[in-house]
């Protein structure tokens, strides 16, 4: 029969192998917020959080946080891979003195080689004063789907990042009333740029692509902005399909980088068009107070002028 003595020993091994094999803090992989959560919960289905910020902590990378309900989230920074979905209850951030949503997820961890973040169904509103919708700092990839983001003094969504092969998706969003612009690419190396059914109205500038970023614009309208629909600066690339820029000062302005547009309206502008484009011929400019450039033909002069 073991002594006392022994009994304890074991009992204390026992305790330290079992402290060592559960992890502290355990984070998991599908988290919930709702209005009437908490953020000192787990932010379990039954137990959830109150903001984003509180469910991220709580939140394994990789993992998924679902909204329960409408309500406001807060403002929230992303520094690893991650989705929030409030696909079904719209969930909303009022951006005030900061941005309504930062991405910052660094280079080189490698419990994170995706660095991919995807948000779906998020409103977020500057009320008329707040500066920034979303900053993209760094990441892989950034996804945003059915968003809606409004009422910016700055910019609707500004992707600076200074990694090249980086990918920004923007689909069925519309971005709104920002006094500077609505969407741009403006990371420092090659970046890919897809918007898809997006609307860019009454801003400033609807899109300013920067040097280095290649953008395809489908489905997609620019309207009623004070500057100019679409800018492409020196470098930058935009191929434009089945899309409208109209009443704008300036519809389109290029300076440079390669542009081409097809089967897209140029309507009822200040200016239709300044600075080279390429079009496939079956574009539609017309309505606006001055032509401005016009395009030069993807092919030979033919009534397919390049089309197959």
């Amino acid at each position: 029969m073991p002594t006392n003595k022994s009994l304890w020993a074991a009992l204390a091994v026992a305790s330290a192998l079992t402290a060592i094999s559960a992890p502290a803090h355990a984070q998991a992989t599908r988290t919930w917020v709702a209005g009437l959560g908490n953020d000192a919960d787990p932010c379990s289905r039954t137990a959830p959080c109150k903001t984003f910020a509180g469910a991220i902590a709580k939140t394994a990378t990789n993992g998924i946080i679902d909204c329960i309900d409408a309500g406001g989230y807060g403002t929230v920074t992303i520094t690893r891979s991650m989705t929030i979905d409030c696909h079904e209850s719209l969930g909303s951030i009022l951006a005030q003195d900061s941005a309504g949503i930062v991405i910052n997820i660094p280079m080189g961890d490698p419990k994170d080689p995706l660095r991919t973040v995807r948000i779906r169904n998020v409103d977020i509103s500057g009320a008329g004063f707040g500066g920034q919708g979303i900053a993209i700092l760094s990441a892989a990839a950034v996804i945003l789907e059915d968003m809606s983001i409004t009422g910016l003094t700055k910019f609707g969504i500004a992707d600076t990042r200074a990694e090249a092969g980086s990918l920004l998706v923007v689909k069925n969003s519309i971005v709104a009333n920002i006094a500077g612009t609505g969407i741009t690419p403006a990371a420092s190396q090659t970046n890919n740029v897809v918007l898809d059914n997006v609307h860019s109205v009454k801003n400033s500038f609807g899109l300013a692509i920067a040097k280095g970023n290649s953008v395809t614009v489908n489905r997609s309208v620019f309207a009623g902005n004070s500057t100019a629909g679409i800018q492409v600066d020196p470098g930058g690339l935009m191929s434009a399909d089945n899309s409208i820029v109209s009443s704008n000062a300036t519809g389109l302005i290029t300076s440079g980088g390669p542009v081409t547009i097809a089967n897209t309206d140029i309507t009822f502008n200040g200016t239709g068009i300044s600075g080279a484009t390429t079009s496939f011929g079956n574009n539609r400019i017309f309505g606006n107070a001055a032509a401005g450039t016009a395009p030069g033909a993807a092919g030979a002069a033919a009534p397919a002028l390049g089309q197959q």
